[in-house]
Parts: C-alpha cells; sequence; structure tokens
C-alpha cells in the first residue's frame, strides 16, 4: 500500500452485509471525497473503487465480513472516519426498519 494511503477495518454488523442500500449509502460518502476510497475484504486485496455502488455489491461482503477501507488525498482520516460512523450505525438499516414498520 502506498505511503499516502490511510486504513481502517470496520465489521459489518447490519443484517444484510453490503448489498444494494449499505453499497449506496457508503458510495455517498465516498463520493463526497475528492480523493480516491477504495474497499475490500482482506487487507491484500483485491481493492474495489468505493465511489461505484455496482462495483461495490459485487464485493458480495456479508454480514459479520471484516471490511477494509482505505482512502488517499487531503482529509483521508475525516472520510474514513465517516465510513466507520456509518458501519457502527449498521448502515443505518435500523432506521429504515423502523420507518417500514
Amino acid at each position: 500500500m502506498p505511503k499516502d494511503w490511510e486504513s481502517v477495518s470496520v465489521i459489518l454488523t447490519n443484517e444484510t452485509g453490503l448489498h444494494a442500500r449499505p453499497a449506496v449509502r457508503l458510495t455517498q460518502i465516498a463520493k463526497s471525497f475528492p480523493g480516491r476510497v477504495e474497499i475490500a475484504l482482506s487487507a491484500t486485496g483485491p481493492w474495489v473503487d468505493a465511489k461505484s455502488p455496482v462495483k461495490l455489491m459485487r464485493v458480495r461482503a456479508p454480514a459479520g465480513a471484516q471490511l477494509h477501507v482505505r482512502a488517499a488525498g487531503k482529509d483521508a482520516s475525516a472520510i474514513l472516519e465517516q465510513i466507520v460512523n456509518l458501519a457502527a450505525r449498521r448502515f443505518d438499516e435500523d432506521r429504515q426498519d423502523e420507518s417500514n414498520g
């Protein structure tokens, strides 16, 4: 990994893992960042562009999986913090369930 990358890892605790809605939410955060954001299921890759919801869904990250996230560019640590917070909130799926109930 180049030295300009910052990285974190999170456990997917939401019920369905990284399916359509969580992938879109992660992509929205990634797109708000001018630098690069990538994810992988292994710290060694393969790495996928987090700004593409289609590519994120192809990762097929199930609930309980460890998701590795890396970012490069100005404020990389801030974007990683936003993604960690999103994962900690279970991609806001609990709120979605409440609004459907």
